[in-house]
């Protein structure tokens, strides 16, 4: 498979936690090979020409806050490997009606101001976590700690965190503030009545004030590309175009980290995993899913409510019952009237993506998993309601249905970009309940994909973790 005959570790898949566990290794001393199905490295963070030539599309991940908080990479010299990052003015808006819309400052005294009656409670919440991030991002990025080591910051932020994020939006007295937070809750693919889907909202809004939601300038396999050539400086190796069905093919190494879902990995490892662990992997609940769109334009998007011109991130649409109404029906498999949208104008505030004269549109749709519904007239036209004129300006458009989305990235299981579902046992106890969220019965052998803790987003932290976990069994 390579040419070294024996590695310390090799590493299954190379998405930002697959990197992140073999920057780990290979800081550790490690001699390291990475193994990836496709023949470009990135997994989920990747950028491609899917329209015109010149246009560079984000296949999967485009707005990366997690990956500007993340501890693990703001560790890594990345900026000497050619990231660059690209903040917009406004991190995220929220388009109600035609015509009507919130957004969310990055200052939080201005988001406070702007909230109008709502910014006294607004800063009574947000205040605490912003104050307190640096005690909150082990327990926040990471498995959920028995003892944590700040437990009266942790203990504030998990009141905050458990309740349902219906119920948390109507402490708001504005229907602008309430459908604000809902649209940054729905980022758990969960029905906000559920317990817990507050913690998202909170987190979501906390990321705009402590880092943004910046897109990474030329496109986010800028991140995967700054990684790797990182990790080639530390002398990792790497095998493309491989994909692996059985553990048997890897070459002889000691560690085996795998950046893959419990069902992947229940295939690949089947006639080595005990019966019980099997059942389990295969019972791992996968959540639902993305239909994603990708337009260049002849111009930006003419938003009818000037505020979102300055916003990178806008959600679309609603009140706060529409968007949960929205969650709910795509978590119990039923195709909502009205899915709720996610749309990334980064080339607005990048020039990097798109010859002059050109804009590239990014959406995500939430949808059943496995959903087979076309959706990509209808996000066209649900962006044409609040931007008028939108639609003359499309030139190409590329859609990826969930299917597509497996075809691309496998641990996408049905559409599902999160690496399973968020629900309450898969987030605590991520992605079973034992003493080691990352171990596996078989010695040596790691999962370090965001089915393990602390989940999705572009942050490496499952793979960095993972690694230390695995380092601490060979004595490191």
């Amino acid at each position: 498979m390579a040419a070294m005959d024996r590695y310390d570790a090799v590493v299954v898949g190379s998405g930002p936690n697959g990197l992140a566990a073999a920057a780990t290794l290979a800081d550790a001393g490690r001699s390291v090979l990475v193994v990836e199905r496709a023949d470009e490295l990135g997994g989920g963070v990747r950028s491609m020409e899917l329209t015109e030539p010149g246009v560079v599309h984000d296949m999967c991940s485009t707005a990366h806050p997690m990956a500007v908080l993340s501890p693990y990479f703001r560790s890594l010299p990345l900026a000497d490997h050619g990231l660059e990052w690209v903040q917009p003015p406004v991190p995220v808006g929220h388009a109600i009606r035609p015509g009507e819309a919130a957004v969310l400052p990055r200052d939080l005294d201005e988001a406070v101001d702007s909230f109008g009656p709502d910014g006294p409670t607004y800063r009574k919440a947000m205040g605490p976590i912003v104050r307190d991030w640096a005690r909150l991002q082990d327990a926040v990025l990471g498995p959920i700690p028995r003892i944590p080591s700040h437990p009266i910051a942790v203990a504030r932020f998990g009141l905050r965190a458990l309740p349902s994020a219906t119920l948390t939006a109507r402490t708001f007295s504005l229907p602008s503030t309430r459908a604000l937070y809902a649209g940054c809750a729905a980022h758990s693919f969960l029905p906000l009545s559920r317990p817990f889907t507050a913690s998202f909202g909170w987190f979501l809004m906390a990321t705009a004030h402590l880092a943004g939601w910046p897109v990474a300038k030329g496109g986010s396999g800028n991140i995967s590309r700054a990684l790797v050539s990182y990790l080639k400086q530390q002398g990792v190796e790497f095998q493309t175009g491989t994909e692996v069905t059985d553990l048997a093919e890897l070459p002889p190494r000691s560690l085996t980290l795998l950046d893959v879902t419990p069902s992947q990995f229940a295939r690949i490892a089947s006639r080595e995993l005990p019966a019980g662990y099997l059942r389990r992997a295969t019972r791992f609940v996968h959540g639902p899913a993305a239909y994603k769109l990708d337009a260049v334009t002849s111009a930006p998007i003419p938003w009818t409510n000037p505020a979102l011109n300055d916003a990178g991130t806008v959600h679309l649409d609603g009140t706060l019952e529409e968007v949960a109404q929205a969650e709910k029906d795509s978590f119990a498999g039923l195709d909502p009237d009205r899915p709720f949208i996610l749309v990334v104008q980064a080339s607005r505030f990048d020039p990097t993506r798109a010859p002059a004269g050109s804009h590239t549109v990014w959406a995500y749709a939430h949808v059943p998993n496995g959903s087979k519904r076309d959706l990509g007239e209808h996000i066209l036209d649900r962006i044409e309601q609040h931007a008028p004129g939108f639609r003359a300006t499309v030139r190409e458009v590329h859609t990826t249905s969930p299917a597509g989305l497996e075809d691309h990235n496998p641990n996408y299981r049905g559409g599902d970009i999160s690496g399973g579902a968020h629900t309450f046992s898969q987030l605590v106890f991520r992605p079973f309940p034992q003493t080691n969220p990352y171990s596996t019965p078989l010695p040596g052998v790691y999962l370090c994909s965001s089915s393990t803790p602390p989940g999705a987003g572009t942050h490496g932290m499952c793979g960095h973790l993972a690694a230390r976990s695995a380092l601490r069994w060979t004595g490191s």
